[in-house]
This record gives C-alpha cells, structure tokens and sequence, in this order.
C-alpha cells in the first residue's frame, strides 16, 4: 500500500516490530524498533522517549534514497524491555506435566479453567468486555480442538473460513481467556510477565508449545504458516528447547 501511495507523490514511513516480516513485505520506508509487540513506542507513560521514537520515524519521511529504506532503532525502552514491577503476577499455581497424550492434557487443562474461570467472570464483570471468542468456540471446545493436533488432524467445524485461520483464532481464544482470568485479582499490567507466566507456568500454555513441532510440518498451509510465524511469541522461543 506504501508503495501505492508514493506513486501519488505522498511518502510514507511506517513502524516494524517483526524485522524479518518488514524485509520480506519491503515497505518503502519503515523504523525497525526493539520492542515487544504492542509497543511500537516503547513503554508507556515515557512521552520523552516516545517522542524520540515518533521523531526518528518522520526523519525517514525526508530520505530518497529508496526504493526501499529499513532504519533499525537501536535504543531500548526506559526500565528495559520486561518492564518489571513488583509483586506476583498470578498466585495461582498449576502442576506441569508434560503434553503425553490428548487425554491427559485436556484433563490438566480442564482442571486449570475450572481453577480459573471464576477470575475470568470477575474480569469480564469488571471490564464489561472481553477479546476472547473469535473462534465461537468456548474455552473447553478450544482447548479440544487445539489438541487435536497433537495426534491427528482435526475437522474444521467453521465453514467460512480456512483451517489455518480458525487454528489461528482458537490460539489467540485460549491465550486471552487465561491473560484475561489472571489479571482479574492483579493490579499488575506487565505484558511480559503475563507472557512468562502464560507460557512457562500453565498447561495451556505447555500445549500450544507442544504444538509447535506439528504445525510447522503441517500439510495445511494455513496451520503451517501460523506455526512458523505466529504461534510463539520471539520471547518464548527458549522454551522450544527445554
């Protein structure tokens, strides 16, 4: 669309969290910055440094040397990229067993919404609002159907749109139902610990990392694409090899 756009003699510029995504897309001008995703400013509450980041943005504005021009902010966000506070992000432990089989990971998982599904109806309660139902399923029938994968390949049940969207959706479904129930009785609003806790502490989150290796080998495209680019976040990466 940028490209589009300065044919009409307007120049574009715009901001890239995922470099590799903006080298492949090749923009006609765009301002790589270190951050995660959500930020494409930086931390919040910091306009000084937010301001830097939108300043170095329009300096590209001014650049001809194209066609195309990918500037890298080289500066990290005030406080770091974690964005640390204080306390605990959720009190509620679960236990860890390893993803062996579909049976008994959909009954660890059961047993972690039932846990949490009262956080859930307090921050929906709270909130008036909620991201989670994309897919139409509820959060049982999304965790079925993400473990399908694990052993087969599950049927669609949504007949306007591709597997691969609907495997996308159910992902973002479960990630929010949880992100939402725990921070129900939190004052933390630290995207990244809720990120560590999500992936690191529940089996929900043990599932969706065991279906990493599945999906980048999926005979789908859709689900293939997803697994490759979408389904870990960068910062969890890590876990693959644990």
């Amino acid at each position: 669309m940028g490209h589009y756009i300065e044919e009409k003699g307007l120049a574009t510029a715009g901001i890239s969290l995922v470099r590799e995504n903006t080298e492949r897309i090749r923009p006609p001008r765009a301002l790589w910055v270190p951050f995660e995703l959500g930020r494409p400013f930086g931390a919040p509450n910091e306009p000084e440094f937010q301001t830097k980041v939108l300043l170095s943005l329009i300096s590209l504005l001014e650049r001809t040397d194209g066609p195309v021009i990918l500037e890298d902010f080289d500066e990290d966000p005030p406080g770091g990229h974690s964005f640390e506070q204080a306390g605990v992000f959720c009190p509620v432990g679960f236990p860890k067993p390893p993803v062996e089989s579909n049976t008994g990971a959909l009954r660890e998982i059961f047993a972690e919404i039932d846990l949490m599904q009262p956080w859930y109806n307090l921050s929906f309660d709270k909130r008036g609002r909620t991201t989670f139902g994309l897919s139409g399923l509820d959060i049982k029938e999304a965790v079925e159907f993400l473990s399908g994968f694990i052993e087969g390949n599950p049927k669609n049940p949504r007949e306007d749109m591709t597997l691969g969207e609907f495997f996308r959706f159910t992902c973002e479904d479960v990630k929010m139902w949880y992100l939402e129930a725990a921070t129900a009785k939190s004052d933390i609003q630290n995207s990244r610990s809720a990120a560590d806790w999500f992936w690191g502490e529940t089996n929900a989150g043990k599932l969706l990392l065991a279906l990493h290796p599945k999906c980048v080998k999926h005979a789908d495209e859709g689900v293939m694409h997803v697994g490759k680019t979408q389904l870990i976040p960068r910062s969890q990466e890590h876990l693959l090899n644990d």
